[in-house]
């Protein structure tokens, strides 16, 4: 796919609204299209994060596994819903299971290149951790709602 075609894409996905035409063109450089099939794994629990994740179409499910209680889902996402924010700290492992839940199609982005895209443009840096924050204080909120389901 074309570089300007990736960043009319990026463009039309909730996370990336509010960027700039300069900073998209950038990103756009290095995203890929990416699917999975209906039980295929995005990240698993422990493992190293290495892609960051856009959902277009498709059910993701961010799960926990609980001792007593197996494998807990916390929130289910899908189109316009970003997945993967552990690449950006350390010990940069996957803190959730994510599995499609349907066949999923998205955009993902090689997370060491993010993270010098980032490094090498704060004001990029800056946007995307804003956006990134709201993603992270929504799976909290998700995963708050859950413990205290499973604690009752």
């Amino acid at each position: 796919m074309a570089q300007n075609e990736m960043a009319e894409l990026l463009a039309l996905h909730r996370f990336f609204g509010e960027f700039s035409q300069r900073h998209l063109q950038k990103l756009a450089a290095g995203a890929e299209s990416f699917t999975a099939k209906a039980g295929e794994h995005l990240g698993k629990l422990g493992e190293q994060a290495r892609r960051f994740f856009l959902i277009q179409e498709g059910q993701v499910e961010l799960a926990l596994y609980a001792p007593e209680r197996g494998v807990v889902p916390i929130q289910t996402v899908g189109p316009g819903d970003a997945v993967g924010w552990s690449w950006l700290v350390p010990p940069r492992q996957w803190r959730f299971d994510c599995r499609a839940v349907t066949d999923v199609k998205g955009i993902a982005f090689d997370s060491e290149w993010l993270r010098t895209q980032c490094e090498l443009d704060h004001e990029l840096g800056y946007h995307f951790l804003r956006q990134l924050i709201a993603v992270v204080a929504e799976r909290l909120a998700a995963a708050r709602v859950q413990l205290l389901d499973i604690y009752r």
